[in-house]
């Protein structure tokens, strides 16, 4: 049956109910706010949906909060790349190494942290072909480059497993040269990770070429 409301601009609002011989109740939540309808466009805040049915959805327009990239950084200077400001929420991060030189002959170095980078405690190593030798890494998660001539090309993606506790594993080659590289570890930080940086063994080689990204998520 329906019921129609007057209002001020002189039109009417109708509401209809079904035909049933059930009672049924609509209840409203003691609170103003604007009623949401199938066929309006409105945004909805503070709303949760329990096993929503989702059809239609644009990928395209949630991207930024699927997987989010930062801002490339030319490696062809300094001795270490930083990014942080790494939001709390992030559980997997990819690095991203194209063209990336030295000046020596330091293996590279990634290290993440909790306020301030972590430079011991990391467990894993690094192989590098194609003889395939094996490097121990302790102070972050080894890249075994071990040439001032080295070109690195590929990523290292870090994960976390539980608190506070991550897991790296990598997979790089070298252009100047036939040299595939992978790199494997874990680190359980102090804290919340909020930050990362590539750098070498010896902390004093410089970079020279190429640039570094990271995506999160």
């Amino acid at each position: 049956m329906p019921v129609k409301l007057s209002s001020t601009g002189g039109g009417s609002v109708t509401l209809t109910t079904p035909s049933t011989a059930s009672d049924y109740t609509a209840t409203f939540p003691a609170n103003t706010g604007n009623v949401v309808t199938d066929s309006a466009t409105q945004t909805l805040t503070n709303k949760t949906l329990t096993s929503p049915v989702i059809t239609g959805a644009s990928v395209s327009s949630m991207a930024s909060s699927v997987i989010t990239s930062g801002t490339s950084q030319a490696s062809t200077s300094g001795t270490s790349i930083d990014f942080t400001g790494i939001p709390s929420w992030v559980k997997r991060i990819t690095i991203m190494f194209s063209g990336v030189s030295t000046n020596g002959t330091s293996n590279l170095l990634v290290q993440i942290g909790s306020t301030s980078f972590t430079t011991s405690g990391y467990l894993g190593s690094s192989t590098d072909g194609p003889g395939l030798t094996a490097t121990l890494f302790t102070s972050g998660f080894g890249i075994r480059t071990g040439s001032a001539a080295a070109v690195v090309h590929g990523t290292v993606v870090i994960s976390i497993v539980t608190g506070n506790t991550w897991v790296a594993a990598g997979t790089l080659a070298r252009s100047d040269g036939a040299a595939f590289i992978s790199t494997a570890g874990t680190i359980t930080l102090s804290g919340t990770l909020d930050r990362l940086r590539i750098t070498t063994v010896n902390g004093t080689d410089t970079f020279d070429a190429g640039s570094i990204n990271i995506l999160y998520e």
